[in-house]
């Protein structure tokens, strides 16, 4: 087990969803590995396959995945009352924004959505700021789920693929995979390890 860092946690809100969000001592921010998966609505099999994936270098530039320690372990402040001290695996923001753009890109809808209300978002406030336009937490938190929802609709209809497509489909992709080629493989990655 690798030494733990002592952080503080913080309720974080992005739109609907509440996650809970770490500082460490240096000032840097950390999320739990399994909420950034659950808020992509994906696997710890596929949080665990990125993070040991060349996926994350492709994303975030050589080098940048092996700055972080993969099992960087936090420990946070028990609660008042309860025994021992919460530790949980880490990842900081610029990771947990690489792996739902990764789940985007092999078509999962909820990383799609939130991945473009997120952009959407950073944009806006820069607008904002230009214009002189001012927004509460709450307004933009608010602005965010609607946002979300919307695109989760329109996705859905412009997404909705019929079983014969759908079929279609899983059969090119295990052709492709019997053939040695990974259709979700992301555009000059190297390959994943089996």
């Amino acid at each position: 087990m690798t030494e733990s860092t002592r952080a503080v946690r913080a309720l974080v809100q992005i739109g609907s969803l509440t996650v809970d969000g770490f500082m460490l001592p240096d000032g840097s921010y950390r999320m739990s590995q399994t909420q950034v998966a659950e808020a992509a609505g994906s696997q710890t099999a596929q949080r665990v396959r990125f993070l040991r994936s060349n996926a994350g270098e492709s994303l975030l530039g050589e080098g940048y995945m092996s700055t972080i320690v993969e099992r960087e372990e936090i420990e946070i402040e028990s609660e008042p009352g309860s025994r021992g001290q919460s530790r949980f695996l880490s990842v900081p923001p610029e990771i947990a924004s690489a792996y739902w753009l990764w789940q985007a890109h092999r078509g999962n809808k909820a990383a799609l959505t939130m991945s473009m209300g997120l952009i959407t978002e950073s944009l806006e406030r820069r607008f904002d700021e230009a214009f002189g336009v001012t927004r509460t937490e709450t307004e933009r938190n608010e602005l965010l789920s609607q946002r979300v929802q919307q695109l989760e609709r329109d996705i859905r209809e412009a997404f909705w693929v019929d079983n014969e497509a759908r079929i279609e489909r899983d059969y090119y992709e295990l052709l492709l995979r019997e053939n040695g080629i990974d259709p979700w493989r992301i555009p000059g990655a190297e390959e994943e390890p089996s």
